[in-house]
């Protein structure tokens, strides 16, 4: 098996080629003293734990690493947010099942009447940060939170080893059983094996690779994966969905790099096609599919490439990502990158999700950067 660097590592990689310690310092010094999580606002779980909790313990991290001497006078602000904010977002777990609310108040808690179901992949993508948070502070309640939402989402899975994509987590039961690795799923089989890499612990590594074989089992249709009936395995949707495009990367941790070749080609031949991914791609039709024709600037495929690699040190793959580089310029307008509403019309919207600099960006710049490409990965 692949070990993945850490997340750490991965970050002082971009300090380090960046060569901007004075800008972090700067960012450092702006959160630790303007930023306030005392607010009246109701946040999404998911993407708070994600986006703002993971990238102040990355931030923590990076600035008390004294071998990196980026903030000599750093004194653990960042760690200090974190816990706040952390707090604040525990509420979302009194659940009777422990899978937590997707919306959470970050002065009241839970509002009443919030809806109770949630989606496989908001219980199964806390597991990172919530333990990270723990074993920094010493405070065992949020990797004890995290971990009883993935058991919950486990012990739930069908008898074929499948998950679905919503639950109610009042009841347990599954209100949307179609199961598979994109949309509602996607990164709640990427959390049990980088959970293994990051904390070693066997059992999640156990939990991957039972989940990953009923996904090769059920949900494989070799280049591509579908959605099926978590219950029967039947097919419900022929549809590639650009959440989907992780994969490749996933099975490259996996070990699995020529079943990871060969679905990122099939996923790079569709964005070949339009010159971006749309969101939904009819496989049984080769068509856009209707209603999901976006492309929101997504770094799913881009981080699938760079993996791929790192993993071969093919330079197809540098290939791969000059025509990406060059296909997002088309989504170039003045003041950024636009979302795309139409891969066929390119017709832009007045949209840049964060995800795009904290991601899409990103990978571009490991996957270029001189050194890190160079050399393949070892077993």
């Amino acid at each position: 098996m692949l070990v993945p660097p850490s997340f750490a590592n991965c970050s002082k990689v971009l300090t380090f080629c960046a060569g901007n310690r004075s800008e972090f310092a700067r960012a450092v010094t702006l959160i630790s003293g303007q930023v306030s999580f005392d607010a009246n606002v109701s946040v999404s779980v998911f993407e708070t734990n994600i986006r703002v909790l993971g990238g102040l313990l990355s931030a923590h991290e990076l600035a008390s690493d004294h071998a990196l001497a980026l903030m000599p006078e750093y004194s653990g602000a960042l760690l200090t947010l974190a816990e706040d904010l952390g707090t604040r977002l525990l509420p979302a777990f009194d659940t009777p099942t422990g899978i937590p609310f997707g919306t959470v108040n970050l002065r009241s808690g839970v509002a009443e009447g919030e809806t109770t179901v949630s989606s496989a992949a908001c219980a199964g993508t806390l597991l990172l940060e919530f333990g990270s948070l723990s074993r920094l502070t010493g405070d065992a309640r949020y990797e004890r939170a995290a971990k009883r939402a993935l058991l919950a989402l486990w012990a739930r899975r069908s008898r074929l080893g499948l998950v679905g994509a919503h639950i109610d987590i009042g009841s347990g039961e599954w209100t949307h059983r179609d199961a598979g690795v994109g949309t509602s799923v996607d990164s709640y089989f990427e959390y049990l094996l980088k959970a293994h890499a990051l904390f070693g612990d066997p059992e999640y590594l156990m939990m991957f690779f039972q989940a990953y074989s009923a996904a090769k089992t059920h949900l494989a249709r070799p280049p591509w994966y579908v959605d099926v009936n978590m219950d029967s395995g039947s097919l419900v949707w022929p549809i590639f969905n650009a959440l989907q495009a992780f994969w490749p990367a996933l099975e490259v941790l996996a070990g699995n790099v020529r079943d990871a070749r060969a679905t990122h080609a099939a996923f790079y031949g569709v964005w070949r096609r339009y010159g971006l991914t749309p969101e939904g791609f009819n496989l049984a039709e080769g068509r856009v599919q209707d209603g999901q024709r976006g492309y929101p600037l997504r770094p799913e495929l881009v981080e699938s490439t760079l993996y791929l690699a790192r993993a071969t040190g093919d330079p197809h793959f540098l290939d791969v990502g000059r025509d990406m580089l060059a296909s997002l310029e088309r989504t170039r307008v003045p003041c950024g990158h636009a979302v795309i509403g139409d891969v066929e019309s390119m017709a832009p919207r007045d949209q840049m999700d964060s995800f795009f600099l904290a991601e899409t960006v990103k990978y571009l710049y490991l996957l270029f950067s001189p050194g890190h490409c160079a050399s393949p990965l070892r077993p």
